[in-house]
């Protein structure tokens, strides 16, 4: 077949190996095997310590066990080399094509992909947007772990989009209800989506939130005490509060108006109410906007869907943030076929190309 190249056998323990050297997500210039993070189209987002090429090994690792792939082993001759398609079985927002190459990449470096859509592109049910070359044993091997990341990036993708779509002039937020271990991967695919990053994680921003509040004794108390550490930390970055009633909000801008503080956003927590005709109450939030009127950047959260959104974004928040769109995440079908007539061909018999 042409564009096939021929290589060696791939050896288990190389997948596992902690001497290769890891990507570390901070350095935006960083490579691996031959993949510049500055020529994607969307990057990730920068982390002091993420290892995304650990999280590959780690998903290879998994799945191979002790003994490696053994129906490959058994039905697979070692030299036979393929074609594969990827296949959208679903309208979405494509994601995570750049991480399966290097899921592709680290399984076996000559291995050739091709893709005729790049991260944050649409695609519609039925069609082929991209192919792998080489070695069939290496195809097989890497497919499910590029697919998983590639289909639960996709749903976060396609949903983040129809959010941040619905949800301007405000921009739509994650939060860090992700799935653990995927932290840089969900907000990855966030970015991809077309929405913006929340913080990273406990490191980059300070959030008080109410369990901070109950602790330090009222909200004041919490505020004053984030203001004295950062300053005998010396150290600058932003400051978000959680409020949760109008009294809150009241408190806070009087503490801001006497005191000097480092305070950059206001949650408004829980202000959008659900009324029994499935409708909701913007007027809390609404109220709570006007008396902020623009001293703060402002963020609503709480009762954040698809249908509430728009009106929510419609009261003069600045962000809308949603855990929705990471922890109740529903992949994207995408398939990775080598005889690709056949698959289409079921695909239509059951609805799903």
């Amino acid at each position: 077949m042409s564009g096939i190249l021929s290589f060696s056998s791939i050896v288990l323990p190389d997948w596992c190996s902690t001497s290769r050297r890891g990507v570390r997500m901070a350095a935006a210039h960083t490579t691996h095997a031959g993949l510049s993070f500055e020529a994607m189209a969307i990057k990730p987002p920068s982390h002091p310590t993420y290892d995304l090429n650990g999280i590959i090994k780690l998903a290879l690792a998994e799945d191979a066990g002790n003994r490696g792939d053994v129906t490959c082993m058994a039905t697979i001759p070692v030299d036979m080399e393929v074609e594969a398609c990827f296949l959208a079985k679903e309208d979405g927002i494509i994601a995570g094509i750049a991480l399966a190459e290097m899921v592709f990449q680290e399984v076996d470096p000559s291995l050739k992909v091709e893709w005729s859509r790049k991260d944050g592109d649409y695609v519609c049910k039925g069609l082929q947007f991209g192919k792998v070359y080489g070695r069939a044993h290496s195809i097989v091997v890497a497919e499910r772990i590029a697919l998983n990341f590639m289909q639960r990036m996709s749903g976060i993708a396609t949903l983040t989009k129809a959010m941040a779509d619905a949800a301007y002039p405000a921009y739509i937020l994650e939060t860090r209800k992700t799935a653990p271990g995927l932290r840089l991967v969900d907000k990855w695919a966030v970015l991809i989506g077309g929405g913006r990053n929340h913080r990273l994680g406990l490191f980059d921003m300070v959030l008080i939130k109410d369990n901070h509040i109950s602790i330090a004794g009222g909200i004041s108390n919490a505020l004053r005490s984030v203001d004295q550490y950062l300053e005998r930390e010396n150290l600058q970055m932003e400051v978000e509060v959680e409020t949760r009633t109008l009294v809150e909000v009241k408190e806070v801008l009087q503490y801001a108006s006497q005191m000097k503080t480092s305070l950059t956003r206001i949650m408004l927590d829980n202000m959008v109410i659900p009324l029994p005709n499935g409708d909701v109450d913007m007027s809390m939030l609404k109220e709570a906007v006007e008396l902020i009127n623009g001293k703060f950047e402002t963020e609503a959260s709480g009762n954040v869907t698809l249908k509430t959104v728009h009106k929510i974004g419609q009261t003069g928040v600045t962000y809308i943030s949603s855990g929705a769109l990471t922890h109740s995440v529903t992949a994207l079908d995408i398939s990775l076929k080598i005889d690709t007539e056949l698959a289409l061909e079921v695909g239509r018999r059951t609805k799903r190309a």
